[in-house]
């Protein structure tokens, strides 16, 4: 029986996506439910599965083809097997040119998109590279040990590529790469642009001693983890938890902007930023207010992981009244955060580094972070974002008002 393969139903903020990878070619057998291709939107990587046991029959929109929502991608017959099901397909021999000679002779294996690009760029043949990925699937980090740990003077069979996009590198010639911007990377872009353009923005930075939260997190989270079936305490859990409270005590600082309309929340929904290799992206946590400390922690770590494995969907980022972002990770010691439109205000973390401090009249070693809001000047004066950072900078060096809401 013969199945249409169709492309996912967009939602009304996505006009369009692009066919990002084929998991499977026409002729290979394929299980329920199993993932045959990605459909990447200006968001995010949405997952066409196999309606059922069978083989693909016939591709008809090869990777980088524009599609709307519900067009036919593909012909799907159920029930066949890999035998009986046509060897080549025209449509498709467009795209599956533009595959190496070494990821083709794999195609029946199970290779990330992230791993894939790096075969294909390092002209790798993947049959050589042994798979720790789920079902002995390459993973990106597959790929990198083998690189390192190939033998520098190993032969390597010739590969066949395109003589106008193989890059022949001669030592000390300049060499450069022209690669197609991902649609999310396009989309990023075009919104921080406007984001600059449209907002009368501003950045306000002050420091907080981290030491308080250190303590505390040193003292508690072996019991944490324990109590918390696994869940570790890390940092964000607090600053959200500030932020939250300091959210209700200026409500400017959550509202939002449409049109000439200025819109307050009754409600705290906190972004977090995300970094994955395909851009930033911006789950949100919802309610926070209601949240516990292990609660947050669990949906970032939740968060991180889809994130790392192109699982976000567009429910997960969609709305969110306040966005908090953590350059301290990658060791940023102080950043302007660009805001996240409509959203007014955006707060940035960054490294916890020792500075000396006066306290009390005596010099101290602390360790310092500086914290930046960046705000809509539209909607929050300089007094209000002042404050704002002032009363996480003290719920954060006082945890206890955190839980006596002073």
């Amino acid at each position: 029986m013969s199945i249409e393969i169709k492309t996912p139903t967009f939602p009304e903020s996505v006009a369009d996506g692009t066919v990002a990878t084929w998991h499977k070619q026409p002729g290979e057998a394929c299980s329920t439910d199993e993932l045959i291709v990605d459909i990447e939107t200006d968001k995010v990587v949405l997952e066409v599965v196999a309606p059922a046991d069978g083989v693909i029959k016939e591709i008809l929109k090869g990777e980088g083809d524009t599609v709307l929502s519900e067009e036919i991608l593909a012909i799907f017959e159920a029930g066949a097997t890999a035998s009986a099901a046509p060897a080549a397909v025209a449509a498709a021999a467009p795209a599956a040119a533009v595959a190496t000679a070494a990821s083709s002779e794999t195609d029946a294996e199970k290779v990330g998109p992230a791993a894939r690009k790096l075969i294909e760029e390092n002209g790798l043949d993947a049959n050589q590279i042994p798979g720790t990925g789920k079902n002995g699937g390459i993973t990106k980090e597959d790929v990198v040990n083998f690189i390192k740990n190939k033998p520098a003077a190993a032969p390597s069979a010739p590969v066949k590529v395109d003589n106008a996009a193989a890059l022949n590198i001669v030592s000390g010639e300049r060499v450069e790469k022209r690669v197609p911007m991902t649609r999310l990377r396009a989309t990023i872009a075009k919104r921080l642009v406007e984001a600059q353009q449209n907002a009368a923005m501003l950045t306000t930075y002050n420091e907080v001693n981290m030491k308080p939260i250190m303590e505390l997190r040193k003292q508690y989270k072996d019991l944490f983890e324990k109590t918390h079936n696994g869940t570790r305490l890390g940092f964000m859990s607090f600053f959200v938890k500030a932020a939250t409270e300091a959210l209700k005590r200026f409500p400017a600082v959550n509202a939002s902007i449409d049109g000439n309309d200025m819109v307050y929340h009754a409600y705290q929904d906190i972004g977090v930023a995300v970094s994955t290799e395909r851009g930033l992206m911006v789950p949100v946590l919802r309610d926070t207010d209601s949240m516990s400390l292990a609660g947050v922690e669990a949906a970032i770590a939740d968060f991180g992981k889809r994130g790392r494995d192109g699982k976000l969907g567009l429910d997960d980022m969609q709305g969110g009244t306040f966005t908090i972002t953590n350059g301290g990770v990658f060791g940023s010691l102080m950043s302007t955060p660009i805001l996240n439109p409509p959203q007014t205000a955006i707060m940035g973390m960054h490294k916890i580094q020792d500075r000396p401090m006066a306290v009390n009249g005596q010099v101290e070693i602390l360790p310092m972070m500086y914290l930046a809001l960046s705000y809509d000047h539209r909607m929050i004066d300089g007094k209000e974002a002042v404050q704002f950072l002032v009363t996480i900078k003290d719920l954060l060096e006082d945890p206890a008002r955190m839980l006596l809401e002073v």
